[in-house]
């Protein structure tokens, strides 16, 4: 079944112009083999006349089999007063490999003018000798219209006619360009639906982010008969980046009813998210739309309350259509049902008539006015569930006492912690170095439980924040500190607040063990 709606792939080009974005030839070959697995239909690898690093990823690419996309290189249109037969950079274009050459020209009379510094008929005859030179070598090939809009409304007339000169040499597609990212989505319809009426070839568009509206641009050319976007998993790109194809996939799929991927990946789309987030080593953005943990999560007393009746009531689909999930959030705005569905999330038989379901919420909302949070320590908040359910039950162990110190040598400073803790009528009395004074407690910590518990061996800190809560009162102010742990098959939170950043420490270093020690 041909798709009602192409989705094209720059990641690996536009989106890896991105600031602080650098991938390797194995990450791009890696995300490659991700986005054909998930279904897009093109993917673009980059520019094999820019640099020796897209030369290499295509020559390796040409080795793999994709199943489901058309690999694409990129270049532009030849250069002026050069015959497209000597063109080096149109060469290395064919020498790529690839099934699909996607190419720029200038659509903006004042590019032409003021950066090609060339007549407009040259102009014309760059595009057109370019897509024929590229045909005749048995290439599909897709037309990027670059300024586009910009070039419309500068000269209706020209623009159309760099349009036309793609078209009557061959080009299979030409893309419609918002390179600045500054044109309302109203403006991006009424120009789409002109071209495509003076166009008997198919048309897409290209979309930047820099006024905030790159998707819905994207969306508005499609509602005029574009059939074809190009975007950027995550919207990485240049500046504030381009159409994120995160969005604009579900979008397509769920809300304008139209077929593109195939709706088997649609689950799998968070998994893409964040599979290329790891791959760039960037931090997972929680407010991506449709993917983000924060798509789905709810705070408010009665929104989750509505929510715990009527899940559509404050969700427009169901998370796991996407491969996300709903988050119920803990703070001192919570209700009774906050509470109530973050329980049954973490495996407590809680309802809304359990009797301690005030008690948990009166605790909850005391600790947070003293600076404790739970959004992202939710270890701690299990705990506080479970003393209240169990009306404090003895706790696992105790911290009888502790000391960190500092000592430098001639060639290093060194921490130690010194710690005793209880475990019914035995106490481990254990002494550790670390880097850094919560690294010391922490080593400190460990050792003494794990004579009683070895099952902590295999716990490992993997995060460690700190926020200063009251700034006005400088080295005096309290402190929270946010710890994530693991035990190498799941992650948990705990956190610890206290005008001393070590006390701090401990309290969600001793959260994180005692909740490790819980049955399920």
């Amino acid at each position: 079944m041909k798709p009602q709606v192409e989705i094209y792939d720059t990641t690996l080009r536009d989106g890896s112009q991105g600031e602080g974005i650098n991938f390797s030839v194995a990450d791009k070959l890696r995300i490659a083999e991700k986005l054909d697995a998930f279904g897009v239909h093109y993917i673009e690898g980059g520019w094999p006349g820019s640099n020796p690093k897209d030369i290499e990823f295509f020559a390796q690419a040409r080795k793999k089999k994709f199943k489901n996309a058309r690999l694409a290189a990129f270049g532009s249109t030849r250069k002026k007063a050069t015959p497209v037969e000597t063109d080096d950079q149109v060469r290395l274009l064919i020498e790529a490999g690839t099934p699909v050459v996607t190419i720029f020209g200038k659509t903006s009379l004042l590019h032409v003018r003021e950066v090609l510094r060339c007549t407009p008929e040259e102009n014309l005859a760059m595009i057109a000798d370019t897509v024929r030179y590229l045909k005749d070598h048995n290439k599909y090939v897709i037309y990027d219209a670059e300024h586009a809009f910009d070039g419309y409304k500068l000269d209706p007339d020209y623009a159309l006619a760099t349009w036309q000169a793609a078209e009557k040499a061959g080009a299979d597609f030409v893309v419609l360009c918002d390179t600045n990212g500054g044109c309302l989505p109203s403006e991006i319809a009424g120009i789409t639906r002109a071209a495509i009426g003076k166009l008997n070839c198919k048309v897409g568009i290209h979309t930047h982010d820099d006024s905030g509206v790159g998707v819905a641009n994207a969306l508005a050319a499609l509602d005029a008969g574009a059939v074809h976007v190009q975007g950027t998993i995550n919207g990485y790109g240049e500046r504030t980046g381009n159409c994120n194809l995160t969005s604009i996939i579900p979008l397509v799929h769920f809300k304008q009813k139209k077929t593109c991927v195939p709706a088997k990946s649609l689950p799998k789309l968070k998994e893409l998210s964040m599979f290329v987030d790891t791959v760039a080593n960037f931090r997972h953005n929680p407010r991506l739309p449709w993917v983000g943990s924060a798509a789905f999560a709810h705070k408010g007393g009665t929104h989750v309350n509505a929510v715990q009746k009527l899940a559509s009531s404050y969700e427009h689909i169901n998370p796991e259509l996407v491969g996300n999930q709903r988050n119920v959030l803990i703070s001192d705005l919570a209700g009774r049902s906050n509470i109530v569905m973050k329980a049954q999330e973490l495996g407590f038989k809680l309802t809304n008539d359990t009797p301690e379901l005030r008690a948990i919420l009166e605790a909850i909302k005391q600790r947070e006015h003293e600076g404790y949070e739970y959004e992202a320590a939710e270890a701690s908040m299990a705990l506080i569930i479970r003393n209240t359910l169990n009306q404090k039950p003895a706790p696992k162990f105790t911290i009888e006492a502790y000391h960190v110190s500092m000592r430098r040598d001639l060639k290093e400073s060194i921490c130690e912690a010194t710690l005793k803790a209880r475990v019914g009528t035995t106490v481990h009395h254990e002494v550790a170095e670390g880097d850094g004074p919560v690294n010391a407690l922490d080593g400190a910590l460990r050792a003494a439980l794990v004579k009683s518990y070895p099952k902590l061996k295999s716990i490992s800190l993997t995060d460690y924040k700190v926020r200063i809560l009251d700034g006005i009162a400088g080295t005096a102010a309290r402190t929270r500190v946010l710890i994530t742990s693991t035990d190498g098959k799941r992650e948990w939170g705990t956190v610890g607040v206290s005008e001393n950043i070590i006390e701090a420490s401990l309290q969600a270093l001793v959260d994180s063990m005692e909740y490790a020690l819980l049955k399920k």
